[in-house]
């Protein structure tokens, strides 16, 4: 893959390209808080600081651009491999965040949202966020997916055996196995998939993330580190988005 921006297509309901609009669901790859910190001589822990202040940046932007979702890749099942100095410094950051910034989210009307196996968060950290997607679920304006131990192949595969289990247990059968009646087993099935998917630092790989829905995404990829990605970053990938033209598979 050559270092541009990829272009691929996404479905919208009505089966239609859509050209020069708002996407409806943006996905961001948090990439490079350590080098950010490592750049600025500081603790990777620094560059996680930071780049909580890029998601208070971006939601506002998304919120003005008139996105109504938001998926931020925060923390994945590889990073539990990280020492654990990192591992509890980003669970207190998350905690913190959470807190900090549950009353912007009531006052912008938007759910607070988590997938992925959430279960092996630390108990507190599944506390404060239960509170506050109970707290945000009556917003139906806007949403922020926060993806918290989460892995691409992982929700795949917990979606084979949800589906395993039903047909088991006699409620479906193999032949009613499409990839409609799939994708309702997945973590959020009601969420759309992401029109755009933004990856910061200048990498070009998934990274596991979002595997099932980013299949028609278009693709934008900055060199910005993600400490450094604010509202006029975020409005640079809005514009490139709207000059692409999406064809979902047809012909001009």
């Amino acid at each position: 893959m050559t270092k541009r921006s990829v272009s691929t297509e996404v479905k919208r309901n009505d089966g239609r390209a859509k050209h020069g609009n708002t996407p409806r669901h943006v996905a961001i790859i948090m990439d490079g808080n350590g080098r950010w910190a490592e750049k600025h001589g500081l603790p990777r822990i620094s560059g996680h600081e930071e780049g909580a202040k890029a998601v208070r940046a971006v939601l506002r932007a998304a919120k003005e651009a008139g996105v109504k979702y938001l998926t931020l890749y925060a923390f994945s099942v590889e990073n539990w491999s990280r020492p654990k100095s990192e591992i509890d410094g980003l669970m207190r950051l998350l905690r913190r965040f959470v807190q900090k910034n549950e009353d912007d989210l009531h006052k912008n009307q938007i759910r607070l949202r988590i997938i992925g196996r959430t279960e092996d968060l630390p108990e507190a950290v599944q506390q404060d966020l239960a509170g506050a997607m109970e707290r945000t679920a009556h917003y139906s304006d806007s949403q922020l997916i926060l993806a918290l131990s989460y892995g691409g192949r992982a929700e795949i595969t917990d979606a084979a055996r949800r589906m395993a289990a039903r047909v088991k247990a006699g409620e479906l059968e193999p032949g009613d196995i499409t990839e409609s009646a799939f994708a309702e087993h997945l973590y959020a099935p009601d969420i759309p998939d992401p029109d755009l998917m933004i990856r910061t630092s200048g990498e070009y790989r998934l990274s596991n993330f979002l595997l099932w829905q980013l299949s028609y995404a278009e693709f934008y990829v900055t060199d910005v580190l993600w400490p450094d990605f604010r509202e006029a970053d975020f409005q640079k990938a809005m514009k490139a988005y709207a000059e692409r033209e999406r064809r979902f598979g047809d012909v001009r």
